[in-house]
């Protein structure tokens, strides 16, 4: 069978997109990520709160953002500005999981008809969708990386003014909308690291794939 070049494109396309909406997937899932924080940021050492009241402030903002849940900042004070702001949030949370969840499936129906045989991958240069994929989703990481590094707080306020554009709900007020005081720059920064981190290893663990995979393929 003639190897397909649209099938390829959209093999790459896909498993760049799979392997994006996981790492962002991540610290918002995996909320240990934010309890090592409490410490290592001395947040009740600088707010004057509990490490209990913490979590509980920021498990319920998740349980909001995540399942639905209705909600509230546990002891602390919110307002109804910042409640429409989470809101927001809440929205690019489900997109991001509906962007995981079809792009894996996609993955594995185009998995599974190559496979059987029914479709053959184009590989240009000689390499596959997946090496292909991990470059591109690498060099995306360089390029946000590279700029966020150069000035964190700029590229955070860049990300509000482009992901929540006519919006400035997103900038709290700590005495009515107490939960901005256990989510400093610092966790978003430390977010942010994560998710490169998370990308880069899946892009390595693509490109590594591929090279294992032609090498057997020459030998």
């Amino acid at each position: 069978m003639k190897n397909s070049k649209l099938a390829s494109v959209l093999c790459i396309v896909v498993l760049a997109l799979l392997i994006l909406s996981f790492s962002i997937s991540v610290p918002i899932l995996f909320r240990p990520f934010y309890y090592i924080q409490i410490n290592a940021l001395d947040l009740p050492e600088q707010t004057g709160w509990s490490e209990e009241t913490i979590r509980e402030a920021y498990d319920e903002v998740l349980d909001f953002c995540v399942l639905g849940k209705p909600f509230g900042t546990g002891q602390l004070a919110w307002s109804e500005s910042g409640r429409n702001h989470f809101a927001d949030v809440r929205v690019l949370f489900l997109a991001d999981f509906a962007v995981l969840a079809l792009s894996a499936v996609v993955c594995a129906l185009l998995l599974g008809l190559r496979l059987n045989g029914k479709i053959h991958f184009h590989h240009p240069l000689g390499r596959g969708p997946g090496f292909w994929a991990g470059i591109l989703a690498a060099g995306l990481v360089a390029v946000v990386g590279g700029l966020a590094a150069l000035n964190f707080e700029r590229a955070f306020v860049l990300f509000h003014a482009i992901f929540f554009p006519g919006k400035d709900n997103w900038l709290f007020d700590p005495a009515t909308d107490q939960i901005i005081q256990v989510m400093p720059e610092a966790f978003f920064r430390n977010c942010a690291i994560l998710i490169g981190l998370v990308l880069l290893a899946c892009c390595a663990i693509l490109i590594l794939s591929d090279l294992i995979v032609s090498r057997h393929r020459r030998q």
